[in-house]
């Protein structure tokens, strides 16, 4: 357990900051929050940030530029990851795990068993960001910082209206809004607004969507075949899921989009009925009760019938 973040930062000189493969806004907002923090209160620690392609909607996170795409072959005294429930879910960075004197992992997922010396894992948290204010000094954050952990925050509770919110996620998500930060313009800009082709296939899955499980299960999908077609990439799939999601009297939502020959990344979202993170386990993934995705091999046939087996069973517990 770590008390406060002052005490995994002694002695340290340099820092590698990391997150999952794909990041998403919490995962980009703790890292970018904790660099930020870093280079405002502690300017003798060396730090970089790891992190695979930030999508275009987090540019606006300052320093954002700073983040390294490429391993560089460098001993750190201190790893540090953020978001990352599991190893082989570490991005660019994942051999500083292995290299550096210390690691700490701060996290919120349920399915992180602690993959590092140190671990903060808060499964009631909201989001990473969440966990990783409270082992700040409010004092020391700045607008900058505050602008990355707010932008975590509001993309893992859906802008507060998913059940992992708390009071004390009002609360915090307060008090980093008196820091001064544009929280109307983050809201709208990077989760909100969409670029034409995003529209277009989020509503070509929604009109070729199948309900199952007697209309309580929905699922929607997506071919390379299409994303070629309307120009986009796995980073523009963001949303779908949850506007699947939002289809009335579904317990489940499923969407599932190509990654390779016969390989599909899944994502789950589930209304409180179904322990989504327990399906998602079971294919190597997972995440929380009610979000959380895998990697799954086979037809989209073959990837929904496996997955509905165990959905299935919970419906009818």
């Amino acid at each position: 357990m770590i008390n406060n973040i002052a005490s995994v930062l002694e002695g340290v000189t340099t820092a590698a900051i990391a997150g999952h493969v794909r990041p998403d806004g919490d995962c980009v907002g703790s890292c970018m929050g904790m660099y930020l923090y870093l280079k405002e209160n502690y300017p003798q620690i060396q730090a970089d940030v790891y992190l695979e392609e930030v999508p275009e909607v987090f540019h606006f996170i300052q320093d954002i530029d700073k983040a390294k795409q490429e391993w560089e072959d460098k001993a750190y005294d201190l790893f540090l990851g953020f978001d990352v429930s599991s190893i082989d879910r570490i991005g660019v960075a994942g051999r500083a795990l292995e290299t550096a004197k210390m690691t700490a992992c701060i996290d919120h997922h349920i399915t992180n068993k602690g993959l590092a010396q140190k671990n903060q894992i808060v499964p009631d948290a909201s989001s990473t960001c969440e966990v990783l204010y409270e082992l700040l000094e409010p004092e020391k954050i700045n607008k900058a910082c505050a602008e990355a952990l707010y932008t975590g925050i509001v993309h893992d509770t859906g802008v507060f209206q998913y059940s992992c919110t708390g009071t004390r996620t009002m609360e915090i998500a307060g008090q980093l809004m008196a820091k001064g930060i544009d929280f109307t313009s983050i809201i709208k800009d990077s989760f909100y607004t969409k670029s034409y082709a995003q529209n277009q296939i989020m509503g070509r899955t929604i009109m070729e969507s199948i309900m199952l499980l007697n209309q309580r299960c929905i699922v929607g999908y997506v071919r390379q075949k299409d994303m070629d077609f309307y120009g986009v990439t796995p980073k523009d799939m963001d949303g779908i899921v949850n506007q699947l999601q939002n289809t009335r009297g579904v317990e489940v939502a499923i969407f599932l989009y190509e990654i390779g020959v016969q390989e599909y990344k899944v994502s789950m979202r589930s209304n409180g009925k179904v322990d989504v993170a327990r399906v998602a386990s079971y294919f190597g993934g997972g995440g929380h009760v009610k979000a959380a995705g895998c990697t799954m091999q086979g037809s989209v046939f073959d990837v929904v019938n496996s997955l509905t087996l165990d959905i299935e069973r919970q419906l009818q517990e």
